[in-house]
This record gives C-alpha cells, sequence and structure tokens, in this order.
C-alpha cells in the first residue's frame, strides 16, 4: 500500500472507533469512571513533578477534570486539574507548561483552547503494568470463550 494510502486509512481508524464506543449501549458517565477507575488503580501517590521534554507521545481525558499524559509509550500521568477546565473531555487538543523540563503540580497548567487549567495533582500511572494485566484478562477471557465450562 502507498505511504498516503495507510495515512488516509490510519486517519479513519480513530475516529471508527470513537464511533463504535460510542455506539456501544454503554452510556458515556459509566464508560467515563470505568476508564477513571482502571487508570486510578494504577496510579500510585501523588507527586510534586515529572520531567517533561517539550512534547509528550499522547493524552487521554477521563473525566471533566482529569487526564492521562503519556511522556514514553509506557511513561502515564494522570493529571488532575482545578477549574476553569470542566470538560476536559471534549477538548480537541492540550498542553502544557513547564520550566527548566519539568512539570509542577501547583504552578503549572493544563492549556486547553484559551484556559490555563492549574495542575491540582499528578500520579504516575504504571501503564506497563496495566497493559500486561489488560492482555492477561484479554487471553484469560479469550481462553474462557474458546472452552466453556472448563
Amino acid at each position: 500500500m502507498k505511504r498516503e494510502s495507510l495515512k488516509f486509512h490510519a486517519a479513519w481508524l480513530l475516529p471508527a472507533v470513537a464511533l463504535l464506543t460510542a455506539c456501544s449501549g454503554i452510556p458515556l458517565q459509566q464508560r467515563e469512571q470505568a476508564q477513571r477507575d482502571r487508570y486510578e488503580a494504577y496510579a500510585g501517590p501523588p507527586v510534586d513533578h515529572f520531567t517533561y521534554l517539550a512534547h509528550f507521545d499522547s493524552w487521554q481525558p477521563i473525566g471533566t477534570n482529569e487526564l492521562v499524559v503519556w511522556t514514553s509509550i509506557n511513561q502515564a500521568y494522570l493529571i488532575k486539574v482545578a477549574p476553569p477546565c470542566d470538560n476536559l473531555q471534549f477538548a480537541n487538543r492540550v498542553g502544557l507548561t513547564s520550566t527548566a523540563g519539568t512539570v509542577s503540580s501547583r504552578f503549572d497548567f493544563v492549556k486547553v483552547g484559551h484556559w490555563r487549567c492549574p495542575i491540582q495533582e499528578i500520579r504516575p500511572v504504571d501503564y506497563l503494568r496495566m497493559k500486561q494485566d489488560l492482555r492477561k484478562q484479554a487471553e484469560e477471557a479469550a481462553s474462557a470463550k474458546d472452552h466453556p465450562g472448563t
């Protein structure tokens, strides 16, 4: 496949997954709560700051005032912000302020459009362990499906 064709197909993948999730029959509030519970189960105690080298790999809102930011493929942080940010789940883009490569709670901000949302809390997420556990659960579910009653 040509590179342009791959980009075209990849561009439709995320909206298609979002649409399928939205049509899954599970209300948005329940999905958000399940997501929040999953990340909180793997989040450590609050930290004052984390190193931030001017870009992050990705981010995901998990509620009205919480988001997860990945600084590398397996390094994630659960961030809680203060008002006026109360609709992070509808944001298209976010940014982070930092000082000397460090994002600090109670000092730095999540930028959403023209809002600067104060960071109240930062919690590191053991994302590698979370992925391993989710993979194990999926394998167990597939095994149970293939071998019912065993």
